[in-house]
């Protein structure tokens, strides 16, 4: 009304908030025709996009109900995420905006975590007074709501941990990765550690017999599965005068640290072993009495189908948890349970090729050192 009133008053207004349009850069002046056109003078000629404007237009006309839905949820979401990160620990600052701001003890890793489950928040860092701050959106629907609210619990409160085996609980460059070279070696193709490295990053590898048969493949050699899986498990498992592969396996994660994780959660187990080759390792290394959930190749779809993860959740009784993984499949298959996905390369360089293929994958953090997983944990 003042705007319409007075010659000057200008009154601006944003679509990005309340509205739900922030893509679409458009907001509006309402103001006597004489400054209006002052503003048209000195702007740009196309100020916005014509469908911009046009979406714009329209959903002013037709979106009131849409935008009074959300402003009546945006208070409910606001305090229901500043409980959140009070329990956090937070220090939570009063808003009035369609966003909570906290300070907290580790941002980055909050931001970190959030990503690592598809959650993209605002951390400053590298800012001296903002770098221990997060600013956290309200969706504005139930359901990402609630997705937000349980990711924050996952990040803060996980009850159980998840890992995979070979790669992260145990070294298999000298068993399962030396089976497929000399598999294939067997059928008239070389390959290097890095051709399997690389195809291991490209996903949907998580049996080593299809991915064998995959490789030979794509050097222009077919083999039918059964048979190479015939040749594989005759180099991985022994035979008559010939020790297997599996014998060079060793522990990648001391067993002191997984008996100090497991005073602290309950641990679980999810691979692309077979059963029996997943037991008999756990009973070589007595590590069988640490984990309480084992699934295995024949329990669910391989990996990166969440199926496995899920199971894992289910047979432990718990709603949350963290998983490491050494492989994309592990990450996306982690990431898809809404579990948080935690890359592993021990004994690599950070910024190794392979710690690269995990944090595109979605990791929250890839981690060069078992012990960093103790760090991590609050």
């Amino acid at each position: 009304d003042l705007a319409c009133s007075l010659p000057n008053v200008v009154v601006l207004r944003t679509l990005s908030k309340a509205w739900g349009l922030a893509g679409l850069r458009v907001g509006f002046a309402v103001a006597s025709p004489t400054v209006l056109g002052w503003l048209r003078a000195a702007g740009h000629p196309y100020a916005v996009s014509g469908p911009s404007a046009a979406l714009a237009l329209r959903w002013l006309d037709l979106g009131r109900e849409a935008k009074a839905a959300y402003c009546a949820r945006v208070p409910e979401e606001r305090s229901e995420l500043e409980a959140a990160l009070a329990a956090l620990g937070g220090q939570v600052h009063p808003s009035a905006g369609n966003f909570a701001f906290a300070r907290v003890s580790d941002a980055i890793w909050i931001r970190d975590g959030l990503a690592g489950l598809g959650i993209g928040i605002r951390a400053f860092p590298g800012d001296p007074l903002l770098d221990d701050a997060v600013r956290i959106t309200c969706p504005g629907e139930p359901a990402d709501q609630a997705r937000l609210l349980h990711a924050l619990d996952s990040i803060a409160r996980p009850e159980a941990l998840l890992f995979d085996m070979d790669g992260v609980l145990v070294d298999v460059s000298q068993s399962y990765r030396e089976a497929i070279r000399l598999t294939a070696s067997r059928f008239g193709v070389e390959l290097s550690a890095e051709d399997i490295a690389h195809e291991k990053e490209r996903g949907h590898a998580s049996n080593d017999w299809i991915l064998t048969r995959r490789l030979l493949a794509l050097c222009g050699v077919e083999v039918e599965l059964e048979e190479v899986t015939r040749v594989f498990e005759e180099l991985y498992q022994g035979s008559p005068g010939t020790p297997g592969l599996r014998q060079h396996e060793r522990l990648l994660v001391p067993r002191e640290l997984l008996e100090a994780l497991r005073a602290r959660l309950p641990l679980g187990i999810v691979t692309g072993r077979p059963r029996q080759d997943a037991e008999r390792l756990l009973g070589e290394h007595t590590l069988a009495p640490l984990f309480d959930a084992l699934v295995t190749m024949e329990d669910a779809p391989a990996k990166p189908d969440p199926a496995p993860v899920r199971l894992a959740l289910e047979r432990l009784g718990v709603g949350r948890a963290w998983m490491v993984g050494d492989m994309p499949d592990d990450v996306r298959a982690a990431r898809r349970a809404a579990v948080l996905p935690l890359g592993a390369r021990f004994g690599a360089a950070r910024d190794d090729a392979g710690a690269r293929a995990l944090t595109s994958a979605g990791a929250a953090r890839v981690l060069s050192r078992p012990q960093e997983l103790k760090e991590l944990l609050p």
